[in-house]
């Protein structure tokens, strides 16, 4: 029997999966960090107007929380082929080594979709408000970059997450 597959979301993921799955829980990985670096000209913004959404960047001793989703083993083709459409815009799939809340260890397998710094709609790193400017003007298909924001930064406060990038920026969105 192979191990189960888990897909680890750390943006949109995390509150709105649209695919099958059997089991959901709290989950994290090491090392990374999460910022709004990776432009959205598919989701959250426009070509010549992108967005702003997350990917990861490495650092040492951090860890991001987010959600995990196993999938049913019958069901796993068809959730990772919505997913690689999906995740088209700049992301790629990775194996990491992923932990669940309460559990004892790393999952035998769990898969993210990850922006690098060389696909085409990576954006960079760039001063909080502007990312703020940035996020309040765009809009694509799947809704306002604020609502992106807001949602996960609400999603994250739910599971007792702490994620600073992700606060400072809901905090000068919502102008405090």
């Amino acid at each position: 029997m192979p191990a189960p597959l888990w897909i680890f979301g750390y943006g949109s993921l995390v509150w709105r999966p649209a695919f099958s799955w059997v089991e959901r829980r709290p989950a994290w990985i090491e090392g990374f960090e999460r910022r709004f670096w990776q432009g959205s000209t598919d989701h959250r913004g426009r070509p010549g107007a992108p967005g702003r959404v997350v990917t990861l960047v490495a650092s040492p001793g951090a860890r991001c929380w987010g959600r995990a989703y196993r999938l049913d083993a019958e069901r796993a083709a068809e959730a990772l082929a919505a997913l690689d459409r999906r995740e088209r815009g700049g992301y790629e799939r990775r194996e990491v080594e992923l932990r669940l809340e309460g559990g004892p260890g790393p999952v035998p397998r769990g898969l993210l979709y990850f922006a690098s710094e060389d696909n085409p709609n990576y954006l960079g790193e760039a001063p909080l408000p502007e990312i703020a400017a940035q996020v309040r003007r765009a809009e694509g298909p799947s809704g306002a970059n604020l609502e992106y924001v807001l949602r996960l930064a609400a999603e994250l406060r739910e599971m007792g997450a702490e994620d600073p990038h992700v606060f400072a920026l809901e905090a000068l969105l919502r102008g405090a």
